[in-house]
């Protein structure tokens, strides 16, 4: 059997999370801490960090240098969408979705894991 070689290790988690409290989705502090600790969670290096208020909603963006985390918000809908996307063999990108989805509480929640890689 051949030993699979990466040339491109990506792992891509994203979701959707339904019923969330109106007051978390509207607090762009609250989610741009909850994007910070999540990174740390999945282990990755945070590089900078970007948060639009679109009242009611939130958009937070993290640039990780594995690549990136964020957190899109409809408070009149108590949705969210949440993407967290690494390149990084070290990293728990699934460790923090599942971070975020503890502190924004939905009612409840669906994701898919893709493998982004590049094997040679």
């Amino acid at each position: 059997m051949k030993e699979v070689k990466y040339l491109v290790y990506g792992k891509h988690v994203y979701g959707s999370l339904y019923g969330c409290d109106y007051e978390l989705l509207s607090d762009p502090k609250f989610l741009e801490e909850v994007v910070v600790e999540a990174a740390k969670v999945g282990n990755m290096t945070l590089l900078e960090v970007k948060t639009w208020h679109i009242s009611p909603g939130v958009s937070v963006v993290a640039v990780v240098l594995e690549s990136h985390i964020a957190i899109h918000t409809w408070p009149e809908y108590y949705f969210a969408a949440v993407d967290v996307y690494s390149c990084g063999r070290h990293s728990k990108p699934e460790e923090a979705f599942k971070y975020i989805v503890s502190r924004l509480k939905p009612k409840r929640f669906e994701y898919t894991v893709a493998d982004r890689s590049y094997i040679e």
